[in-house]
């Protein structure tokens, strides 16, 4: 039995990217999973998962200083076959074990070099500065990891030039998990926002929407905020008065707010790592049989337009975001068309088993030293 490790000092010992989809899909194909993480809630064994746990790292600083290592050390004495790693704040622990023989794979959550520009606390010269800072140091780590996975295609045309074996596993939703299994007559004229809150995800003109809607639509809002200042910022607008204040749900809680939706929202800003990216939330709509308010990106476009499952609109436009609310709370039989197009969309490529089945090929990939790319 091949046994892997996947490291995590930043993310949640329930991720559902980590914990809910890979690590359980790989002990459910047969390999001996152990997940390290640094939460402070003590070792555990979950759905045949172990959980080893390092202890809470006290902070950001002390997160990379510290916790990092004490990952590492938790990885070379669990003497795997493969380690995952899942932070690039990990790539030190990373090349550590590739210095023992190791063989490792970095799944790349994100475009961090893209995100880096689109951070709104630095100025242009320090985003441009990081960012390139920042692919020199991926360029090296990763170049020397057995393999790369990444959240998106976008990101894995990228690492195919570090890295030869590159495979995207999407964040497509698992079935069943999230599925709009309530009558469409029984909706609420509310429209959904599920995930983390902040200004480059459009909250402010989400809630300025609020203002201008002509029907009886609210928004339920479910997610914490990162800005502090944003968030009073807009409780204290007038559009405020049409949200419904959620805060965090576990899963069973977002599946009850979206039964009771008649669309979902994802109005992100048009800054570079949102342009390529597919959040997860525009799929989870999907899933659920809603239609999906999305920002007009192109690849967003393609998405939604081309699978005829909701509306693309100028995220920086109140006015146009409260249209496409307006048009979908009164005009139900059309939304019903389009959360059930999104539905089909879902079940027939923008889900988990397809993603599954690339993420055991490439572990397959890696288990057997091939140097091919697994299909995509």
């Amino acid at each position: 039995m091949c046994k892997v490790v996947h490291l995590t000092s930043a993310h949640p010992r329930n991720d559902t990217r980590i914990f809910i989809k890979q690590c359980r899909t790989l002990v459910a194909h047969g390999y001996d999973v152990t997940l390290v993480v640094a939460d402070g809630l003590g070792d555990d064994q979950l759905d045949g998962v172990a959980i080893a746990d390092v202890g809470l790292p006290g902070g950001r600083v002390k997160r990379i200083l510290r916790t990092t290592r004490r990952v590492g050390d938790k990885a070379i004495a669990l003497d795997a076959d493969i380690y995952q790693l899942h932070d690039p704040e990990l790539f030190p622990v990373g090349l550590r074990l590739k210095r023992r023989g190791k063989k490792v794979i970095f799944d790349s959550h994100e475009d961090v070099a893209r995100q880096l520009l689109g951070k709104p606390y630095l100025g242009p010269l320090s985003r441009r500065l990081l960012s390139s800072a920042y692919l020199a140091v991926e360029r090296h780590a990763c170049s020397r990891f057995d393999g790369i996975i990444t959240a998106t295609p976008f990101i894995r045309e990228n690492f195919l030039k570090i890295h030869p074996l590159t495979v995207d596993v999407n964040n497509f939703p698992m079935e069943g998990e999230l599925d709009g299994d309530g009558p469409w007559e029984n909706k609420e004229a509310e429209v959904c926002y599920v995930g983390g809150i902040g200004s480059i995800r459009g909250i402010r003109e989400l809630v300025q929407a609020g203002e201008l809607l002509a029907s009886a639509a609210r928004v339920n809002l479910v997610g914490t905020f990162s800005e502090p200042s944003v968030e009073a910022e807009v409780k204290a607008s007038p559009g405020w008065r049409r949200v419904n204040a959620h805060g965090f749900l576990d899963r069973q809680g977002v599946r009850d707010v979206l039964k009771r939706s008649i669309a979902g929202i994802v109005t992100f800003h048009p800054l570079p790592n949102h342009l390529d990216s597919h959040p997860t939330k525009m799929f989870e709509y999907m899933s659920s049989g809603i239609p999906v308010i999305a920002s007009n990106f192109p690849l967003w476009r393609d998405i939604i337009e081309g699978n005829r499952c909701g509306i693309c609109v100028d995220p920086l436009d109140p006015e146009a975001i409260a249209a496409a609310i307006d048009y979908i709370v009164t005009h139900p039989q059309a939304a019903r068309a389009m959360g059930e197009n999104g539905r089909r969309a879902v079940l027939e490529k923008y889900n988990w088993t397809v993603e599954a089945n690339r993420l055991t090929d490439f572990y397959g990939a890696i288990s057997h030293d091939k140097q091919a790319v697994p299909a995509v």
